[in-house]
């Protein structure tokens, strides 16, 4: 066997290894290139400093580049090219100004897609209009139904009541900053309360709203015992 197809042979069988150490396993695709990679890997550095769980947890994050459809799209292709055959697929993505039925479209298939297969469950972890509102909750119980550049605007003058500058998309430490000034907990309540008071209408209704929070739960669950607490 020739040494480079040897050299991929070998990490291929690694991988293999890697991923069935790992009991707890999540694949999170991100419509955005950074803003919402950078709030994830906020939670993998912690959840992997984790003496507990650091080698039961498995989490990959995928930046897409790519609106609503497409980013469930993305992640069937990526489960079926690495053949994954268990874990949890969370797509997070957007509203902003896309057609309602390919927002809805989303949370659809990947109802479909968990139904297929007991072992391989899709989530949409969805905001609506944009992640700045699951990131405003933080600071604020909000439900005007605003442009997304409203919620920008609060972000802004909020960061500078605190001292921080101005808010800006793709920070690198917003994971720190939610975590440190403002109120992980409060922002799972309030928007909690929001999908509630939006009982019985579609994803693209519920307007402002997002489910990031039934992510950041599931993530919660791995993290030291002293941060889990501000959740």
């Amino acid at each position: 066997m020739p040494k480079k197809a040897a050299m991929e042979e070998w990490k291929k069988k690694r991988r293999k290894e890697y991923l069935e150490k790992r009991e707890y396993r999540y694949y999170i695709f991100c419509e955005g290139q950074q803003t919402e990679p950078r709030y994830f890997e906020g939670f993998k550095r912690l959840i992997e400093d984790n003496p507990i769980y650091r080698d039961m947890v498995l989490i990959e994050i995928e930046p897409c580049q790519a609106e609503t459809m497409r980013v469930i799209g993305m992640a069937e292709r990526y489960v079926k090219k690495n053949k994954i055959l268990k874990g949890q697929i969370w797509c997070v993505y957007d509203k902003d100004s896309f057609p309602p039925s390919d927002f809805n479209g989303v949370e659809d298939r990947a109802q479909q897609l968990s139904r297929e297969n007991p072992d391989l469950q899709y989530h949409a972890a969805w905001s609506n209009e944009c992640i700045e509102f699951w990131f405003l909750l933080h600071f604020a119980y909000y439900t005007s139904n605003n442009h997304r550049m409203e919620y920008m605007h609060f972000l802004n003058d909020k960061f500078r009541e605190l001292g921080l500058g101005k808010y800006q998309k793709n920070m690198k430490d917003i994971f720190d900053i939610l975590l440190e000034k403002g109120s992980p907990k409060l922002a799972i309540r309030y928007a909690k309360r929001i999908i509630k008071d939006g009982h019985g209408r579609t994803p693209a209704e519920i307007a402002p709203g997002t489910k990031v929070y039934e992510l950041v739960e599931e993530l919660v669950k791995y993290l030291p015992d002293e941060m889990r607490i501000r959740f």
